[in-house]
């Protein structure tokens, strides 16, 4: 996370995954747990696992599910399988574990905890996900307000339409209780928040750490970006 050009006492709404939790592990695990029930259940004679590397730069430059199914040697009857399964498992609680704190994650928020800026999360996952999470990170009272999904299979689609109800939702219950959010920014890693914090007229500030490399979110026209290769 970064805290240039956020005003001291606003509100910022802010992505979970990618920008606080990293997520690498989990769907990196996801993926070969998916790929390796796959090729027992249908039967694949070989299969090409990709190293992590591999996979997440193509999670990061958003190469279909699909496509990483075909290079890790499937057809397209298997990778049907193989979707299912990615999409059953990727946020059970057997694989939360793996989540990981963001390098810089928990001095930035308590920061901007001290400065008096509200953190507000706009977030595909479920509520109690992230709260769990950031009680284990000692983080809960860093966050003044989450708003989450109702089931676990929302996080992982991403989908902009999600993101932008979600933040609207958000912007409106702070304009109820008595807060401005004329300074406030959206932060996130995917195409989705910045989609969503630009529909809501507010700046954004793309987070290159996540599961979007910086050339890619690049096309989308953040406010800001900030990260790796920044």
């Amino acid at each position: 996370m970064a805290t240039e050009a956020l005003m001291q006492g606003n509100t910022i709404f802010c992505d979970f995954d990618g920008p606080i939790a990293d997520v690498s592990e989990r769907y990196y695990a996801t993926y070969r747990l998916a790929l390796a029930k796959t090729q027992v259940e249908q039967a694949v004679s070989s299969v090409r696992q990709l190293t992590k590397a591999q996979f997440w730069h193509m999670k990061q430059n958003r190469v279909p599910d699909t496509t990483i199914a075909a290079c890790s040697g499937l057809s397209d009857r298997e990778t049907q399988d193989f979707l299912k399964r990615v999409e059953e498992i990727v946020n059970q609680p057997t694989l939360l574990h793996q989540d990981q704190l963001q390098p810089g994650a928990k001095a930035a928020l308590t920061a901007l905890q001290s400065e008096g800026t509200r953190v507000v999360i706009v977030t595909l996952r479920q509520a109690s996900q992230v709260l769990d999470f950031l009680h284990n990170h000692g983080l809960a009272t860093a966050v003044s307000q989450i708003y989450g999904a109702q089931d676990t299979t929302s996080a992982y689609p991403n989908r902009v339409a999600h993101k932008v109800a979600r933040l609207e939702e958000a912007i409106a219950d702070q304009h109820r209780l008595g807060m401005s959010t004329t300074m406030s920014w959206m932060i996130g890693d995917t195409e989705a928040d910045i989609r969503a914090g630009q529909a809501a007229g507010l700046p954004t500030l793309a987070l290159t750490c996540g599961i979007r490399s910086a050339a890619y979110l690049k096309g989308f026209h953040p406010t800001q970006r900030s990260g790796r290769n920044e």
